[in-house]
C-alpha cells in the first residue's frame, strides 16, 4: 500500500501541490493551491493491504444568503446613519442588478414606504481589484442602478442621490477574498 501513497504524493507534487506531512508510510496529507482556491488531500492505506481511503476537500467562497430587512435597515439608519444593503448582487465588473437581488429590492422599497420622509445617499463601494478609475466608475454606476430600480418601483427620485466611492472606504482588508467580498457593497447613508 506504500505504492498507493507514493503515487498520490507524486501526482500532487506534479500538480504543484505541497506535502504537509506523511506521519508514516501509510498516510499523507497535502494541499494544492491554484487560481485562488485550496484543495486538501488526505490518503491513508490500511494494514490489510487491499483498501485505502482518499479524502479530498475543496474550498470555495461561501455564498451569502443574507437578505436585506426593512426593519433592520431602519434601525441601522436611526442608530448609525447608514446601513449596508444585504443581498444586492452584480456580476463582476457590471452595474446590472442580478435577478437574485429581488428579495433585497422588495425590502428596500418597503423601507421607503414605511419611512415616508426618509432621504438617503445610495453609495456604491468596490474592492481594490482593477484600476482606481474603473472602480470609481463601477461604484457610481452600481449606486445609480439601485436608484434607477427603486424609482421604477415607486420611490421618489427626490429621496435618493447616488454616489460611488470605489475602494476608498473599505470595511475589511482587501488582502483576502472574504475581505474583498465585504468591501463590494451598496450602502444607504441618511441625508
Amino acid at each position: 500500500m506504500l505504492q498507493i501513497v507514493r503515487n498520490y504524493e507524486a501526482a500532487i507534487k506534479k500538480a504543484g501541490g505541497k506535502i504537509l506531512g506523511t506521519g508514516d508510510e501509510r498516510r499523507m496529507a497535502a494541499e494544492i493551491r491554484k487560481n485562488g482556491s485550496l484543495t486538501g488531500v488526505y490518503v491513508e492505506s490500511f494494514s490489510d493491504a487491499r483498501n485505502y481511503s482518499l479524502t479530498i476537500v475543496e474550498s470555495q467562497t461561501m455564498k451569502q444568503d443574507v437578505v436585506a430587512d426593512a426593519k433592520a435597515m431602519s434601525n441601522d439608519l436611526a442608530e448609525t446613519g447608514k446601513t449596508t444593503i444585504q443581498g444586492i448582487y452584480f456580476d463582476t465588473g457590471s452595474a446590472t442588478i442580478k435577478a437574485e437581488s429581488e428579495p433585497a429590492l422588495i425590502e428596500m422599497v418597503k423601507l421607503f414606504k414605511d419611512s415616508p420622509t426618509l432621504k438617503v445617499y445610495v453609495v456604491g463601494h468596490t474592492d481594490n481589484v482593477g484600476s482606481l478609475e474603473s472602480n470609481l466608475k463601477l461604484s457610481s454606476d452600481r449606486a445609480a442602478s439601485v436608484v434607477k430600480t427603486l424609482t421604477e418601483r415607486g420611490v421618489a427620485a427626490s429621496r435618493l442621490k447616488s454616489a460611488g466611492t470605489g475602494p476608498y472606504s473599505p470595511v475589511a482588508s482587501n488582502d483576502t477574498d472574504e475581505g474583498k467580498a465585504k468591501n463590494r457593497r451598496v450602502e444607504f447613508v441618511k441625508q
